[in-house]
């Protein structure tokens, strides 16, 4: 489990790709300090198992169902990473619950600087748009962020200036992919709704963000 709080970037120093999966080397600092062989690192965004390390590296394995449903296959040797240790019971909270489970690699369509922040724009279909509101928690390539509003098409979040000096996030621009995780309590929440909206004659009704304010979940 993680909190979406980015401890640093690291650098991509060797990808191997094959039909079994991939080992990446990513080259850090602070996360060595206390690494262990079969810690979990989150690798801009996908949790992943460290298989060996030494003073300067480590290395991780991500499976092929990992590669599919991440941006993790396109990454390039030199290419910078966002790196968080599995959070420790009494750590701080100070992002969100994030398991590094990803949900969909979706597209940056806009930027805007709003003050000293940067507003994203992202696209999103209506089947992730539903875990998605506003004030919500959203974390991209594994950085716990705020969502700002919330459409048809897709959503927004704001980098602050510390965000984006310690993120790859300030260095995205227009048509960049990024690794989506939403909010799993929202996905918990539809699970346990969905038997009980079931109606006498067998109609099943959607989670909504309006039923859920009705029901006092927001």
């Amino acid at each position: 489990m993680f909190t979406g709080l980015i401890e640093e970037m690291g650098t991509v120093r060797r990808l191997s790709v094959s039909s079994e999966g991939a080992y990446l080397a990513i080259e850090a600092s602070k996360v060595l300090g206390d690494l262990k062989i079969g810690d979990s690192v989150a690798v801009s965004g996908p949790c992943l198992t460290v298989t060996s390390f030494n003073r300067e590296s480590f290395t991780v394995f991500a499976m092929p169902e990992t590669l599919k449903k991440s941006t993790l296959s396109i990454l390039t040797a030199g290419q910078k990473v966002n790196l968080e240790r599995a959070m420790t019971l009494g750590d701080r909270l100070g992002g969100h619950l994030v398991s590094g489970h990803i949900d969909a690699v979706i597209s940056l369509i806009a930027r805007k600087p709003e003050g000293e922040a940067i507003l994203l724009y992202f696209n999103a279909g209506v089947n992730l748009l539903r875990y998605i509101v506003p004030k919500g928690s959203v974390a991209l390539d594994g950085v716990s962020l705020t969502v700002v509003e919330v459409d048809e098409n897709g959503f927004s979040v704001g980098l602050i200036p510390h965000t984006s000096g310690e993120t790859t996030l300030g260095n995205k621009e227009a048509g960049s992919k990024v690794n989506l995780e939403v909010d799993m309590i929202g996905k918990y929440v539809e699970k346990m709704l969905q038997p009980r909206l079931n109606s006498a004659g067998g109609k099943k009704e959607s989670v909504t963000i309006s039923l859920l304010q009705e029901k006092g979940y927001l």
